[in-house]
C-alpha cells in the first residue's frame, strides 16, 4: 500500500508504488492509452482538453458552452473526470471545495478518485485541483503543460506554485 499523502509541503520523494498495480510513470504528455488501469478507462477526448483558465465551475463561459471541448481549468477538468466515473460535485471553487462538508470529507490518505489540492502555501483559495489515480500519481490539467498530465508528488514539489499539498478531499457516498 502506498504511503499516505499528508497535507503540508510535498516531499520530493515519490510515494512507494503499490506492488499489485502497474507502475504509472510521470508523463507531462500522456497518450490516450496510459499504463495505469484507471486512466485506461478515460476516453481519448479527455487527453486532448486544452487548458482554459476562464472555464471554471460556475463560470459564464461554461454555462454558455458546457463540456470540455472548449477547454477547462483544473477544477472543471477534475470534476469532469469524476463525472465520467459516476461521481458528481456542485460547481465549487477550490476554497469552497476545501470548506465543503456536505458533498466531501477531508481524508489523510488519498485513494483513486480523491481530489488533491496543491498551492504555494497552505491556503485553499486558488488551489490547484487534481484527481488521484493511485500509485502516488495525480491526473490534472494546468497552464504549464496546456493539456492533461499525470504527475507524481515529486513533480508537484519541484514547482513553487504547487509545492504544498493543502489536503485531500473524498466525495461522500451518494
Amino acid at each position: 500500500m502506498p504511503d499516505p499523502v499528508q497535507p503540508g509541503p510535498v516531499q520530493p520523494a515519490p510515494l512507494k508504488p503499490d506492488p499489485l498495480q502497474p507502475s504509472a510513470q510521470s508523463d507531462p504528455h500522456p497518450h490516450p492509452h496510459p499504463a495505469h488501469p484507471l486512466l485506461s478507462l478515460l476516453p481519448a477526448p479527455f487527453w486532448h482538453v486544452p487548458y482554459a483558465g476562464a472555464r471554471h465551475p460556475g463560470s459564464a463561459a461554461v454555462a454558455a458552452l458546457p463540456g470540455l471541448a472548449a477547454g477547462a481549468n483544473c477544477q472543471l477538468y477534475a470534476y469532469a473526470v469524476l463525472a465520467h466515473f459516476g461521481r458528481s460535485l456542485p460547481a465549487l471553487r477550490s476554497s469552497d471545495l476545501w470548506e465543503d462538508t456536505r458533498h466531501t470529507v477531508q481524508v489523510a490518505q488519498a485513494r483513486p478518485l480523491d481530489l488533491l489540492l496543491f498551492n504555494k502555501d497552505g491556503d485553499a483559495y486558488g488551489a490547484h485541483v487534481g484527481v488521484c489515480v493511485g500509485d502516488g500519481q495525480v491526473l490534472h490539467l494546468c497552464a504549464e503543460v496546456g493539456r492533461p498530465a499525470v504527475w507524481g508528488t515529486a513533480d508537484f514539489a519541484a514547482r513553487e506554485r504547487y509545492r504544498f499539498l493543502v489536503g485531500v478531499k473524498r466525495l461522500r457516498a451518494a
